[in-house]
């Protein structure tokens, strides 16, 4: 079985199936690619928090070790091109490559488990030198404890998610998946839960749904979305509503958003300030940065959210600028998890 996964991880080296102009661009924004499909990128709060810096909200809300975690996608397509989203949008570089379709044959989980943790390590290894780090932190950073499956794409596409998810369980590492709410097979399909499941809630109504989200395919439609969020509700785990609220935009309807939360019935629900970075300053879509709201802005627009969801306004991360609402009492007290190593 060894020398199986050996031979595997040899062929999940940076091959990724898309074009090459667009995968070297990729690789110069920090990505580094696994196999066909996979990605893993360091996130800036692992860099920070080796340096004694920041940590992410999910440090401060959940408990996490932000040194510790990768953050990774095993799928690198998307089915919405959304307007704040800082990922590369292929059409928007000039590219007719359907990254929907791009693979043929998908990766071997074990191998993309072990082809993502050994890259990891590659890439927290460049730290041990800079005299700013915690070498306490930097030394746990190469036995990774989290996985945060949201770097770019819908992870809900790689077909073998269970597999993929007891492997990295059997590792030891927990594991946070961030979907975009269009997969409704992909979720009912799901056997092995992750520690905790996000789906991301572009909009509050149809309307604004459609204009934010720029859906590639016609089953990432509204009434789609609220298929996948009536399931999400029974989902066996940590569940998470993530808003990422632009002003003049969908910073707006608390009373929309709050009929969502009684739909999918999340544990939790961030409500984080879009960022004018990365693929959202592409003039096509039409942002500005005097679109992002302020900490007021966030406080203010929670605080309408809890009151008109019932939910308790927890928590806030200044750096990450996101706020936390948690369903109830019991769940905003059990918030942090005890991770197993």
């Amino acid at each position: 079985m060894e020398e199986e996964l050996t031979i595997q991880k040899e062929k999940l080296d940076d091959n990724p199936h898309m074009p090459e102009e667009l995968a070297e661009t990729m690789r110069n924004q920090g990505y580094h690619f696994v196999g066909r499909h996979s990605a893993t990128k360091i996130c800036g709060y692992t860099s920070s928090s080796l340096k004694n810096g920041d940590s992410c909200y999910k440090h401060q809300f959940y408990g996490i070790r932000s040194w510790r975690c990768i953050q990774a996608t095993p799928a690198i397509g998307c089915n919405l091109a959304c307007s704040f989203c800082w990922r590369i949008i292929p059409e928007e570089m000039g590219f007719k490559w359907n990254e929907l379709n791009a693979v043929k044959n998908w990766d071997d989980p074990d191998a993309i488990v072990e082809g993502l943790v050994e890259e990891h390590k590659k890439i927290v290894s460049g730290y041990k030198g800079n005299k700013d780090v915690n070498m306490e932190r930097w030394n746990e950073s190469r036995d990774p404890a989290h996985v945060a499956l949201s770097l770019t794409g819908e992870p809900l596409f790689y077909p073998k998610m269970n597999e993929l998810l007891s492997a990295f369980h059997k590792r030891g590492i927990s594991t946070f998946v961030v979907t975009n709410g269009t997969m409704v097979n992909a979720l009912k399909e799901l056997r092995v839960m992750p520690t905790q499941l996000y789906v991301s809630i572009q909009a509050p109504n149809k309307e604004l749904y459609e204009k934010m989200t720029r859906p590639k395919t016609l089953s990432a439609k509204w009434e789609n979305f609220i298929s996948f969020l009536e399931i999400f509700s029974g989902m066996n785990t940590r569940r998470v509503f993530r808003l990422t609220l632009v002003k003049g935009a969908n910073l707006e309807d608390a009373r929309g958003y709050a009929e969502l939360i009684r739909i999918g019935k999340p544990h939790y629900v961030e409500v984080k300030g879009f960022a004018y970075v990365g693929g959202a300053r592409n003039e096509s879509r039409g942002l500005s940065y005097n679109q992002m709201p302020s900490k007021e802005d966030i406080i203010n627009f929670s605080k309408e959210l809890a009151k008109e969801s019932g939910y308790i306004n927890a928590d806030y991360h200044e750096s990450s600028h996101v706020a936390l609402l948690c369903s109830d009492e019991s769940v905003m007290e059990n918030r942090v998890i005890e991770f197993e190593k």
